[in-house]
């Protein structure tokens, strides 16, 4: 795949089967979530074939394909109007307990249930009055509700605590047991228990494993998990320090 005639993607192949978690590392600028949008084609492949279900995505209707995914971004859109309404933005129809059992897959009921109108409370645009992590919970919420065949999570948890990332990550299993899963993020506690883990390198896919074969390679993964274990050694060293 190439944009504005520059190489972004080269010689990816690789399958992911339902109920399997395939998490996508590599450093900004590796093509981490042009990979992903192919899958929806945002963008559509110069060479090769993308598949969902066996089929060519190209011989696909956009509408019908994109119905089947659940797409939740680091920087997430709210629209100004109630927690319930953004909740239920993909599917209007759904009743007030699938929004709430969807929240809770989201660990994000208890603070929409401490909010001043709860589930009615009103966000302003752009989810204004809510923190980063509070946004990011709304956002895979509503995209839980869609029920979607393939969820793509793109660094949408980024702005969690990594106590309530593993909670989230915990009830996404029951939620999505028949689903195929795309995980695209910086921190090792968002896919270190990935089914298959690609760790991109200028546009390739440079290594492929579970996180324990990677470990055991000693490559590029190894590297980046004794770079985030060292950098929150520091971390904690230092506030450790301030107590």
């Amino acid at each position: 795949f190439s944009y504005g005639g520059e190489d972004i993607l080269t010689d990816i192949t690789f399958e992911a089967k339902p109920g399997q978690t395939v998490a996508v590392m590599g450093a900004t600028g590796a093509g981490k979530s042009t990979l992903v949008s192919l899958i929806g084609r945002f963008y559509d492949v110069k060479a090769g074939t993308v598949r969902v279900d066996g089929i060519d995505v190209r011989d696909q209707q956009l509408k019908p394909l994109r119905s089947h995914l659940g797409y939740v971004m680091q920087e997430t859109f709210l629209f100004s109007d109630t927690l319930t309404d953004n909740i239920r933005f993909g599917r209007p129809d759904a009743g007030q307990d699938r929004v709430e059992r969807a929240a809770q897959v989201a660990q994000a009921r208890e603070f929409i249930e401490h909010m001043p109108q709860g589930y009615e409370t009103v966000v302003g645009e752009r989810g204004m009055g809510l923190s980063g992590g509070q946004k990011q919970r709304v956002a895979i919420a509503r995209a839980v509700l869609v029920d979607p065949s393939i969820l793509i999570l793109d660094d949408s948890t980024s702005a969690v605590d990594m106590e309530t990332e593993y909670l989230i990550q915990q009830e996404l299993k029951d939620v999505l047991k028949n689903r195929t899963t795309f995980v695209i993020a910086h921190r090792i506690s968002s896919v270190k228990n990935a089914d298959l883990i690609l760790v991109l390198d200028g546009g390739r896919i440079a290594e492929r494993g579970t996180h324990q074969q990677l470990l055991d390679k000693k490559g590029i993964y190894y590297q980046m998990v004794q770079d985030q274990y060292r950098d929150f050694d520091q971390f904690a060293r230092g506030k450790a320090g301030e107590a």
